[in-house]
């Protein structure tokens, strides 16, 4: 679904397991990696948007995580100029998301990537906390450093930095 001003309402999940590590996952057949997300269709409240996508994307139900926070607000990010399908109505700029950080809880082997008929991922791995913040490509980047750094105190309070002397040396607030 895209909103009134060109933005695809969107979830993303930051799944950690029981050592405070996250999942990376690699997109099917390309080298770029990134944290499951997925659109929310027309109608779908967020939460239900999410359980969705966490199966289709990597094989998980509800029953094997547990939520442990959400992003209070939506977090935005702009497409460049090259990646926007400008012959594509509605037009889509960017990417509104709700982002939801969750604990497996169930064993790592009912982590699958192929539940859906054209996999979005075809490897995955446990990465530290902060990796995705500066690995993800460019445009996603900040979103990424706002929504860690907004649900990190829910995983590891005693390690996430709450003051902006000590986040990483590129992060810059939007």
């Amino acid at each position: 679904m895209i909103d009134s001003e060109g933005y695809r309402l969107n979830v993303g999940m930051i799944l950690c397991n029981d050592k405070g590590r996250v999942l990376w996952a690699r997109r099917a057949g390309m080298r770029s990696w990134q944290f499951p997300q997925g659109g929310i269709k027309c109608n779908e409240d967020p939460e239900r948007a999410m359980y969705r996508e966490l199966y289709e994307e990597i094989g998980l139900r509800d029953k094997h995580v547990r939520i442990i926070g959400r992003t209070r607000d939506w977090l935005y990010y702009k497409l460049p100029d090259r990646y926007i399908r400008k012959h594509s109505l509605p037009l889509c700029i960017g990417q509104k998301q709700l982002w939801y950080i969750l604990r497996l809880i169930a064993h790592e082997s009912h982590i699958r990537l192929n539940c859906s008929r054209r996999p979005e991922f075809d490897a995955w791995c446990w990465v530290d906390y902060w990796s995705p913040a500066s690995a993800v490509v460019y445009f996603k980047r900040d979103v990424y450093r706002r929504a860690l750094t907004e649900l990190g105190p829910h995983l590891l309070p005693e390690k996430v930095p709450m003051k902006t002397k000590d986040l990483p040396p590129d992060y810059q607030k939007a």
